[in-house]
């Protein structure tokens, strides 16, 4: 593959290391809008009591303060979901923590009493789910806290401690405070992460045993925070049976910020975070990136401005890279709490998240909305990408909100959009046209980066666009139709500049 092309895609992979497993991956997910929900940041109710010393809702977001969101506040605003066209929540995690994102877990087994606690999240669960909106959970099992009661007892008990195969020592007493680097091992050599050992029998039970109980309770599925940290494939084998013995459509969705067909064969995960997506749209639909946003995240370094036969190689690789059913349940995301808004990265062009968007909610695979950034949240690198919501309407950018819903809408009225063929159709200068087929409907897709419109050009594909047929225009409100003359012709079909259009293909008989 390309080495042009800058996505972390290993082309040297042996393939003889992966597993001949037929793919199965939830139906339901093929059909999903996800919204990605930040809990301490998008909604606070007052039916809940709060301690002090809570920063102000509209004040920056820092790294280590709170604003009190809560799942309950997320319960009271499933109406703005469900009109805006959500199905799927993904929240990051719940459980019991003394940091904000939570990613530091000290009980597993109990949502954090800011959050509203375990009935809170039995409330939201239900009220989703009668509004028929699914829920996943971020499962983190690479790392805990020092505040997890096995580590804790290690901390305070020393080398007496029953519990000290459940994580790495270097020696004693633990070293967990005031210390640039850990005796113990831990994620990123931060004292504040210790690692749990999933060499361990009890370990492993134990973090299954997490898996299996939550979704006993109601949720969905999991989103596994850095799973390739835990190298061991048949520890994410056994978690998958587990959690398919509980839920066969359970969702599992991995953090895996490049090539990741080790973990997607059929057997561990069903789909990843799909950043290769991010930075392709990133690299294409952005005029100017800000390379301050990029640099030191997760994502493969790459320059940007990429022309359309550029992206349409890009594209056409990570088609290539999955099975069509892995490629149906990835997370299609544009940004998240570990990057920088897009808004921010595109330097606030509207025009670019605006196209974004749309081929997001076109190309195959769960899109997944970032809280916020239907209304304009803009924020660079963490904690600047972690706003609260802000409810007051005047603030919010209505015509953007008013563009995502529309390209929801569209997704939802045409099955092709989500399970049907994918065809590259023209990829040259600023235009990248695509082509969306099932047995219903027929669609083509087309995108100008330029700032000037450009002239449809020649579509030499007379099997997806036959002669005499119909291009309707189905997404701008115009209702415009243009005829498809000899060769792919369309005479008089022009896209305007940094826009994207989507036209159904009609038989004309006769």
């Amino acid at each position: 593959m390309s080495e042009k092309i800058n996505l972390d895609i290993n082309s040297k992979v042996d393939e003889a290391i992966f597993s001949k497993i037929e793919a199965h991956t939830p139906e339901w997910v093929k059909d999903a809008i996800f919204y990605q929900i930040f809990p301490d940041r998008f909604a606070q109710s007052n039916s809940l009591s709060k301690p002090s010393n809570l920063e102000s809702w509209d004040s920056p977001p820092t790294t280590y303060g709170y604003k009190g969101g809560d799942l309950l506040g997320i319960a009271e605003k499933i109406e703005y979901l469900s009109d805006l066209g959500v199905t799927a929540l993904y929240l990051n995690p719940i459980f019991q923590s003394a940091s904000n994102h939570r990613y530091h877990t000290h009980d597993y087994f109990q949502v954090d009493p800011i959050l509203g606690g375990n009935a809170a999240l039995r409330k939201l669960l239900d009220v989703a789910h009668i509004n028929g909106i699914r829920v996943i959970l971020d499962g983190v099992f690479n790392h805990c806290s020092r505040g997890f009661y096995q580590f804790n007892h290690a901390l305070e008990s020393g080398a007496a401690s029953p519990y000290l195969d459940w994580f790495i020592y270097h020696g004693f007493p633990v070293q967990a405070y005031g210390v640039n680097r850990p005796n113990y091992d831990a994620w990123w050599n931060l004292p504040a992460l210790p690692k749990f050992n999933v060499k361990t029998p009890a370990v492993r039970e134990f973090l299954w045993s997490v898996g299996r109980y939550w979704l006993d309770f109601g949720v969905d599925g999991w989103r596994l925070d850095v799973p390739e940290e835990i190298d061991d494939d048949e520890f994410w084998r056994e978690f998958r049976r587990q959690v398919k013995k509980v839920n066969p459509e359970a969702y599992i969705c991995g953090e895996i910020w490049k090539d990741a067909r080790r973990w997607l064969q059929g057997d561990q995960f069903d789909s990843v975070m799909n950043y290769l997506f991010t930075q392709a749209c990133l690299s294409f639909f952005v005029k100017n990136l800000d390379h301050s946003t990029i640099t030191g995240t997760g994502y493969n370094s790459f320059s940007g401005g990429d022309d359309a036969a550029k992206f349409g190689a890009a594209i056409e690789q990570l088609l290539q890279l999955y099975s069509p059913e892995i490629t149906a349940a990835q997370l299609n995301l544009l940004d998240s709490h570990d990057t920088a808004r897009f808004l921010t990265s595109a330097r606030h062009d509207e025009t670019a998240l605006r196209l974004a968007t749309l081929f997001q909610m076109t190309y195959p695979g769960a899109p997944s909305i970032y809280y916020g950034t239907e209304i304009g949240l803009v924020g660079g690198k963490d904690p600047d990408c972690r706003p609260t919501f802000p409810w007051d309407e005047k603030r919010w950018n209505t015509s953007l909100q008013s563009y995502f819903k529309k390209a929801i809408a569209l997704r939802k009225r045409f099955p092709a959009l989500r399970r049907g063929e994918y065809r590259s159709l023209y990829a040259t200068g600023s235009l990248y046209l695509f082509g969306r087929k099932d047995e219903q409907d027929q669609l083509m897709i087309a995108f100008n980066v330029a700032d000037n419109p450009v002239e449809l050009p020649l579509v030499n594909d007379a099997t997806f666009l036959p002669e005499g047929s119909l291009l309707l225009d189905v997404f701008s409100g115009s209702k415009q139709a243009f005829r498809i003359g000899p060769h792919g012709r369309v005479e008089g079909l022009t896209i305007s500049a940094r826009t994207g259009m989507v036209f159904q293909v009609l038989q004309v008989k006769g």
